[in-house]
């Protein structure tokens, strides 16, 4: 197991119908970084992977979303899956939880459909991402700047298209991470370019 991100932990939100690859490579890339990673959900106890064209395993959850506050964690990352984020964009704690790693400047990766709940949070406007291609014109719609690239890196966002992503997703998160908080206001960590809107 590798150190690059010893004593850093990172909550990972989902619900029932994510990705299931989207969710399994992320968390192995952050356990062989030594970081120690916490599956979040709505639900108690269980939620169900969606593998590609059917329903996948069922994943331990280790906190309800009711339980966590963003102090506790140093990232987030967001798989995707159609049903994973339409459930989690209308959920007003996962909202404000996902909205808080903004508010602090903490990494946050998402990729596929995970961008869908970024939206939610206000904070996309003058941001580039990438994300599955259906989510383009919403995303565009919140303002931010879409682009057809395997990985796109904006700030401490990390945003990737599918899972033939993964790697390039993977590795830019582990560094996004790794590097820590991106200042919200004008400053060194971000060349003197506010990212207040």
């Amino acid at each position: 197991m590798g150190t690059q991100l010893k004593e850093k932990k990172v909550a990972i939100v989902v619900t029932d119908g994510f990705e299931e690859v989207e969710l399994t490579k992320p968390l192995e890339a952050l356990k062989e970084a030594g970081a120690t990673a916490e599956i979040i959900s709505p639900k108690d106890k269980t939620v169900k992977a969606w593998a590609e064209t059917d329903w996948g395993k069922e994943y331990q959850v280790d906190k309800n979303i009711e339980d966590v506050v963003v102090s506790d964690y140093d990232a987030l990352v967001l798989p995707g899956g159609v049903m994973n984020p339409d459930h989690l964009r209308v959920n007003d704690k996962v909202v404000a939880f996902v909205t808080g790693f903004f508010d602090e400047g903490k990494p946050i990766a998402a990729i596929c459909h995970g961008p869908w709940t970024l939206i939610e949070t206000g904070e996309l406007d003058g941001r580039k991402v990438t994300s599955y291609r259906s989510l383009k014109t919403d995303l565009e719609n919140a303002g931010a700047l879409w682009l057809d690239q395997e990985v796109v890196v904006d700030k401490g966002l990390v945003t990737s298209r599918t899972p033939d992503d993964l790697p390039a997703f993977c590795k830019k998160m582990i560094e996004e991470i790794a590097e820590g908080p991106h200042n919200r206001v004008a400053g060194a960590n971000n060349g003197g370019v506010s990212q207040l809107g």
